[in-house]
């Protein structure tokens, strides 16, 4: 059974350019500055999404810890991993690459969260009166990680559903 590569190579070579873009785009994202806190003009803090994570586990902030750490570096990297699977391998039957594809839209549901949980973080800053907030290019680098990613999603879907239906032509047709 044909993979997606072999279907549409030219597509996978653009499917596989926006996973590679998403993937350095995440790094770069969740390693660069995405805020800088002033507290009363006198203390500084500047975060990453990485440095976050690490300062909530120094602190001993455990459920913040994990969900942060679930939400906005395990699922995000198993995502590209998933789809670029969906994109490179070969399926011995159209039913595992449907398994692939259901799998890539139960967890597409919980993809955004981490946005949510960094949103959620400015606006609980920004409602504090001793505290300013300095934005970074980490936010914006972090959200094009997510656009690239949601894009890629979408061209994968799009290319296996039109697999789905050359392979259904040929199974009418006779040839195989």
């Amino acid at each position: 059974m044909p993979s997606l590569r072999q279907h549409f190579p030219k597509r996978i070579w653009l499917l596989n350019g926006l996973l590679l873009a998403a993937a350095v785009t995440y790094v770069v994202g969740v390693t660069a500055p995405i805020m800088t806190l002033k507290k009363l003009f006198f203390i500084t803090n500047t975060f990453s999404v990485v440095s976050g994570i690490r300062a909530l586990f120094e602190e001993k902030e455990w459920f913040l810890f994990f969900l942060i750490t679930l939400f906005s570096l395990v699922l995000p990297v198993l995502k590209l991993g998933l789809l670029t699977v969906i994109a490179n391998l070969r399926y011995s039957t159209t039913r595992k690459l449907d398994r692939w594809l259901r799998l890539l839209a139960h967890y597409g549901k919980w993809s955004m969260l981490d946005v949510m949980i960094v949103a959620i973080l400015f606006v609980s800053i920004k409602l504090g009166g001793l505290v300013s907030l300095e934005v970074h290019y980490g936010i914006y680098v972090f959200a094009c990680s997510v656009l690239l990613t949601m894009l890629a999603t979408w061209l994968a879907e799009h290319l296996a559903e039109k697999r789905s239906l050359l392979l259904d032509a040929e199974d009418e047709t006779g040839e195989l």
